[in-house]
């Protein structure tokens, strides 16, 4: 027996209208060392849903309008932290931010982040950001032979550490901070963040190791608690906090 088909009535396919445009002004900031040693501004007019994110617009603009457009992303729903860059003056995830919540009526200005050496367009050198990042140690380190088995954890043993575990390291909290675009040699609020990691985990015993390192004259204390880096933070970690923590830790040797 045949199957009925059923027809869309022309009510229905005209409930189905497309999304609602609006006309969005991306001002971005554009430098190529290969043409000039000065960055320019360039502005883009789109057609674009508002309820799309900024990286949905400058993937627009890459596709439709200017191909040199160059920018970092990856996999576009948070967790990579690689498109992270100034946005309206602000540190977000470009994947994370949609057009409605800043304001489309004015331009939407789009920048790299700051304190690390721009490469071309949004992108900038990662690399003295990571450098202090394996500076720290950010891994498990015990001693003794290898266990047998799993090492096992109290549930609020795991509970201490387990804000600085959300990290990214997508660098908006570090290029977000006025100690850093002023001195960077300074370690950064993502390279502490993720020495708490592990020097409060109860599994690991490097943890004298990494607070030495933190207590350099470029580590915990060239922190003047303006708390950008808590505000930055697309993961909604206690930047700030954890950063308090290691100071109490290197005062009272107690973690």
């Amino acid at each position: 027996m045949s199957t009925p088909t059923l027809e869309k009535s022309a009510a229905s396919a005209e409930s189905e209208a497309p999304a609602h445009l609006i006309t969005v002004t991306f001002r971005v900031r554009r430098f190529n060392p290969e043409i000039s040693d000065q960055a320019t501004w360039q502005d883009f007019q789109l057609e674009i849903d508002p309820k799309e994110r900024v990286l949905d617009g400058l993937h627009k603009i890459k596709w439709d309008h200017d191909g040199t457009l160059t920018f970092r992303r990856s996999c576009a729903h948070g967790i990579c932290g690689s498109d992270a860059m100034r946005i309206n003056g602000k540190n977000r995830l470009a994947c994370k931010t949609l057009i409605k919540d800043i304001n489309p009526s004015k331009p939407i200005t789009v920048e790299p982040i700051k304190g690390l050496t721009v490469l071309k367009d949004l992108v900038v050198d990662m690399e003295p950001f990571f450098q202090a990042y394996r500076d720290v140690m950010p891994f498990l380190i015990t001693k003794g032979n290898e266990p047998t088995r799993e090492r096992l954890q109290s549930a609020e043993d795991r509970e201490r550490f387990d804000d600085t575990t959300k990290c990214i390291l997508c660098a908006a909290c570090t290029s977000s901070c006025p100690v850093f675009w002023n001195d960077g040699q300074y370690f950064g609020p993502a390279a502490i963040v993720n020495a708490h990691r592990f020097i409060f985990d109860s599994r690991d015993e490097a943890g004298e190791q990494r607070l030495e390192i933190l207590n350099d004259k470029d580590g915990v204390w060239r922190c003047r608690t303006t708390f950008n880096c808590t505000d930055a933070c697309p993961r909604g970690i206690e930047v700030t906090k954890a950063i308090q923590e290691v100071k109490r830790a290197l005062i009272t040797r107690r973690f």
